[in-house]
C-alpha cells in the first residue's frame, strides 16, 4: 500500500510537470509597417507638441485646484454648456487667431459659471477701437493678454489699446526686447523670446 500510495504520487508529480510547458519567451509586439524598427521616439510628443499652440497658463497667486479648457476659437453656446460637466472648473481660455469684429461671437461668454475665469490670448494689437471695446462687453471674469511682435505702429492704435478695461499683460514677441516705442501702453508689459 505504501507503494502505491508513493508510485500514484510520484506519476502524479511526473503528469503534472509534463503537463506544464515552459512560459513564452517575452517578445514586443511587431513593428507598424510607417515606423523604423525601433518605432519612433516622436510619435507621442507629436500630439504633445501640437497641444501646445494653444498656451499654457500658469498663475503662481492661484491656489485652486480647477480644470482649465483651451479653446483655439470662440466656443458656442453648447460647448460651454458642455463645461458643466467638468469638476471644478476653473479657467477657461481662449487663444484666439483675431481679433473679433463684433460682440455677437462673444455673446455665449456671458454664459460662463460664475466660479471661473476667462483667459483670452489675442494676438497684435486691435485692429480698430470697436474691435478693442467689444472686450468691454464681456461682463464677467475676464482677463485679456495680448501678444504683439512689436511696439504699435501709432498713438492711435496704443490709445485703442488702452481702451480694453481687462488687458492683463501685453507680450512683445521680439528678436531684440526693448521697451522703446512701448511708451504709450498703460500695461504691464513682458518680452517673449521664442528660441527655434
Amino acid at each position: 500500500m505504501k507503494w502505491s500510495i508513493a508510485g500514484s504520487l510520484a506519476v502524479g508529480l511526473i503528469a503534472g510537470c509534463m503537463a506544464g510547458a515552459p512560459p513564452p519567451a517575452a517578445q514586443s509586439p511587431p513593428p507598424r509597417p510607417d515606423s523604423g524598427p525601433l518605432g519612433s521616439p516622436f510619435e507621442e510628443r507629436h500630439g504633445l507638441a501640437r497641444s501646445l499652440t494653444t498656451p499654457l497658463i500658469v498663475d503662481r497667486t492661484d491656489l485652486r485646484l480647477g480644470t482649465t479648457v483651451q479653446f483655439d476659437r470662440i466656443p458656442t453656446a453648447a460647448d460651454l454648456n458642455d463645461l458643466l460637466r467638468y469638476p471644478g472648473l476653473a479657467h477657461v481660455v481662449l487663444s484666439l487667431p483675431d481679433w473679433p469684429p463684433d460682440f455677437e461671437p462673444l455673446q455665449p461668454l456671458v454664459t460662463l459659471p460664475e466660479e471661473c475665469d476667462l483667459i483670452v490670448v489675442l494676438p497684435g494689437y486691435p485692429p480698430s477701437r470697436a474691435a478693442a471695446e467689444v472686450w468691454n462687453y464681456v461682463r464677467i471674469s475676464l482677463r485679456v493678454i495680448v501678444v504683439v511682435s512689436g511696439p504699435p505702429p501709432t498713438a492711435i492704435v496704443a490709445n485703442d489699446l488702452n481702451t480694453l478695461r481687462a488687458p492683463e499683460r501685453v507680450i512683445a514677441q521680439m528678436d531684440e526686447p526693448s521697451r522703446v516705442g512701448f511708451e504709450r501702453i498703460q500695461r504691464p508689459l513682458s518680452f517673449r523670446k521664442v528660441m527655434e
